[in-house]
């Protein structure tokens, strides 16, 4: 058997995905990846080509080996602000009995950070993955807070983790009390759950009677564990670290930047982006050489497999076959 494409996809309008969240369609062969969209053709002196950006959408048929660019997800801008808004790190989940995306959102494409100072949690719902309704902001008393994960852990109830970038960038949680949609429920922030080292980027999942928490460090995905999904550990060994490791595939020879988890039974797939020209350097100018620009700011998207050993994860990079991913062994 081949092994896997590397890498497994790349943005073919502006070359800069990132953030995948994969999930299946239900009723169909269908897996779908949403991935922020950032437009690393755009040369400028700025930071216009990561804000601005909108939610890509690439589809496989053939249970996640390949995947193929199917346009951006419509309808994630507030009737009152309708133009070129910022769209980052879908969290898009299955949840009772319909689909679920918990985005980050910034108004404008500016091209400073100091121009967007306010970034929110927004939660939209839809039945096919294609239609989006607005449910409502996700309130957590913070003005500057990205990058969801949503999981139901031991206790039953809906969590989301999130980076509060106003307290060092660090890992908070909220839990939903009363109904996840509408006006008979809210969002409570829990407080700190993963501090310093500054981090981004969660994903929680369960695998091999464990819970476990990824997050971008900026120099591979930090592990922690959890038998509750409510105290979490880090990893001991290689410093807690994962997908920090070259890999050996094309564009894949740098560490591996915020991930989304797919379980499958005793293993699960991690989807991760690289920047496979940056080497954590000062970016060039886009004015002042826009063909490095460009080289730099390019991302792919990539997937290696994971699996648990008593209490420790362990992560394979270099897949010796293509991804198989089975509706079957979701977790329910």
């Amino acid at each position: 058997m081949p092994p896997a494409p590397s890498p497994l996809f790349r943005c073919p309008v502006f070359d800069g995905a990132a953030d995948p969240a994969v999930i299946h369609r239900r009723g169909t062969a269908e897996w779908w990846m949403f991935y922020t969209a950032r437009r690393a053709t755009l040369t400028t002196a700025g930071v216009d080509w990561i804000t601005g950006t909108r939610i890509g959408i690439a589809v496989s048929t053939d249970a996640g080996a390949t995947w193929q660019y199917r346009g951006v997800a419509e309808g994630l801008d507030p009737r009152d602000c309708p133009g070129l808004n910022t769209h980052w790190a879908p969290e898009v989940v299955w949840q009772d009995g319909k689909y679920h995306m918990f985005l980050t959102w910034g108004e404008g494409a500016p091209g400073s950070w100091a121009e967007q100072t306010r970034r929110r949690l927004v939660h939209f719902t839809s039945p096919d993955l294609e239609r989006w309704e607005f449910a409502g902001r996700v309130d957590v008393g913070s003005e500057n807070v990205i990058d969801a994960a949503f999981a139901v852990v031991s206790d039953g109830r809906a969590r989301l983790w999130f980076k509060d970038e106003v307290d060092g960038s660090t890992t908070w949680s909220a839990v939903r009390e009363g109904a996840l949609e509408g006006a008979d429920g809210r969002w409570r922030a829990e407080g700190q759950v993963i501090g310093l080292p500054a981090h981004e980027g969660p994903n929680v999942f369960r695998l091999g009677g464990w819970y476990w928490m990824v997050v971008d460090e900026w120099r591979g995905q930090a592990v922690h564990r959890s038998a509750d999904g409510l105290a979490w550990t880090r990893q001991e060994a290689n410093n807690g670290l994962i997908l920090d490791a070259p890999g050996a595939g094309a564009d894949d020879a740098t560490y591996g930047r915020h991930a989304d988890v797919v379980t499958q039974g005793d293993h699960a797939y991690i989807f991760y982006f690289t920047h496979p020209e940056w080497q954590d350097t000062e970016m060039v100018s886009g004015l002042a050489d826009p063909v490095r620009a460009v080289r730099e700011q390019r991302t792919s998207i990539h997937a290696a497999r994971l699996h648990a050993e008593g209490d420790a994860l362990v992560c394979t990079r270099d897949l010796d076959a293509p991804v198989h991913l089975d509706p079957a062994l979701l977790e329910s």
